[in-house]
């Protein structure tokens, strides 16, 4: 597992009133209960959407645009690892969540690059029960998508609460024939909810096993006809990592979060967003939480949460049924709609 007690950037102290709170939520819970119909309290709120979360993957793409020009294979699979390990540090202070979106919820961004190439992102909740957030990303001049759909279950662990991160995600390299690498977000913990100090842990079997050291990741690159172990990858997500390569012995820096560079998003401006685009749907909710405005967090909250029940209902009695807008679903998985299947 991993965690950081030392580091405030992975734990947060409750003030006693708030720990009350989720002590007084705990008692009405059982070990193993589905927390998805629970109503939190928005002190444990990430002012911003699950949707824009997943973006904090995309945080250092520098790491993937050049991956489809990399001729040797185990290079290319390592470039693409690098990538997929970089975005676990991205996170906000202290132990939060971010907010459940709504059916028809969708966040939008894209990002400019130094050599004038852009992406493009965009997510939809494409389903509310069970929740199901489905990803698109590409940088079409790099040939580099990104994309998938999270649908993640929440659990109460007594003293823990975890988020587990099931659907597909996958990485595509367009011009290697459509080259697909099959991803798995990692399971999210947050431990010492009720008694000790908040911590988040990341784990389970994105991670391999615990090293004892904080936010350790240790992992090995196999070779799937024979099994040869080729590389090994150790050290922390949250600081250093580096990879050894078994058949030289040669060991180098793989990732350092203290020199790599994070890409910021382009957002348009709020009063430019649709109704139902996150920062705009929540941009009541997410000025409360920013001012600890606790009490109008609350109530803006439940506004939205009140419509999206009133809207369902609804559409059960005139018999309406709901498609998303911008993904399809096939086979079990949602597709971006703006490119053939």
């Amino acid at each position: 597992m991993s965690k950081n007690n030392n580091d405030p950037n992975y734990s947060e102290e409750l003030e006693d009133s708030s720990r009350s709170i989720l002590l007084g939520i705990a008692s009405q819970l059982t070990k193993g209960m589905d927390l998805h119909r629970v109503t939190l309290p928005t002190f444990v709120l990430e002012p911003r959407s699950m949707l824009e979360r997943i973006t904090d993957f995309m945080s250092h793409p520098d790491l993937l645009l050049h991956a489809g020009d990399i001729d040797d294979p185990l290079e290319r699979f390592i470039a693409v690892l690098r990538y997929y390990l970089s975005g676990w540090h991205v996170k906000p202070k202290g132990v939060k969540k971010p907010y459940n979106p709504i059916l028809s919820e969708f966040f939008r961004c894209h990002y400019t690059y130094p050599d004038g190439t852009v992406a493009y992102y965009i997510a939809e909740q494409v389903s509310h029960h069970p929740p199901i957030s489905s990803y698109f990303y590409t940088c079409p001049e790099h040939h580099v998508i990104v994309k998938g759909d999270i649908k993640p279950k929440s659990r109460f662990l007594g003293n823990s609460v975890a988020t587990l991160m099931q659907g597909s995600s996958h990485i595509i390299l367009t011009n290697r024939h459509n080259e697909r690498y099959d991803i798995a977000m990692p399971n999210m913990y947050g431990r010492g909810i009720l008694f000790g100090t908040m911590t988040i842990e990341l784990g389970d079997s994105s991670k391999g096993f615990f090293s004892g050291q904080w936010n350790s990741v240790v992992g090995k690159i196999k070779k799937e006809s024979t099994q040869e172990v080729l590389c090994e990858i150790t050290g922390q997500w949250s600081n250093e990592l580096d990879i050894k390569y078994l058949k030289t012995g040669n060991k180098e820096r793989f990732f350092d979060v203290k020199t790599a560079s994070t890409f910021p998003k382009d957002v348009a401006p709020e009063d430019q967003q649709e109704p139902n685009e996150s920062r705009h749907l929540w941009s009541k909710l997410t000025a409360a939480i920013k001012a600890r405005d606790m009490d109008t967090a609350t109530d803006e909250k439940t506004t939205i949460e009140d419509a999206q029940r009133r809207d369902a209902k609804e559409r059960e009695e005139k018999n309406i049924t709901w498609s998303p807008r911008f993904f399809q679903e096939t086979n079990g998985e949602y597709h971006f709609k703006g490119l053939p299947e």
